[in-house]
């Protein structure tokens, strides 16, 4: 059995685009992703599953890979327990991890799953782009818009969300 498996990594999936005349398969990928508002986010793999979902839901979402910076910055200001309560030192003590940085690290390796930890919020509110949008939404990112794949500068997308 000389299957080959690829390595897992982590990305950061943002919602950009409401659903107001989008396809159905669309509207239901990205409540499937729990991406329910503009400007949400959330942390997930690059499974086959998931690169199907993020395809369908391309025109309304842009993603890319994530830096443990990234992670561990947004997990500090925007990561949320259930009643959206902050993520606390003493939380991460409870579930195993030193710092923020540790957990960054795990989840960007794909050692663990943020939307598995235990009273975890999945998702991420964060706040519109500071200077706003560089192209128009509509567009796809190779096309000088914002929608799909971007890569590494997802990194800097997100720093002027939080």
């Amino acid at each position: 059995m000389s299957q080959k498996t690829e390595q897992l990594n982590c990305l950061i999936v943002v919602r950009i685009r409401g659903t107001i005349s989008a396809m159905k398969e669309a509207r239901e990928t990205l409540e499937l992703l729990r991406l329910t508002h503009t400007n949400h986010a959330v942390l997930i793999d690059n499974r086959p599953a998931y690169k199907g979902m993020l395809q369908r839901a391309s025109n309304y979402v842009t993603w890319g890979e994530p830096t443990k910076e990234t992670v561990a910055y947004m997990l500090e200001k925007r990561g949320r327990l259930a009643g959206s309560k902050k993520i606390t030192p003493d939380y991460l003590q409870k579930v195993g991890y030193k710092s923020f940085e540790d957990l960054a690290e795990a989840i960007v390796d794909c050692k663990a799953e943020y939307k598995k930890l235990p009273d975890i919020e999945p998702r991420f509110k964060l706040h519109p782009p500071s200077k706003g949008y560089k192209g128009l939404t509509k567009k796809s990112y190779r096309a000088g818009g914002e929608a799909g794949y971007r890569g590494e500068a997802i990194n800097d997308l997100v720093k002027r969300m939080i």
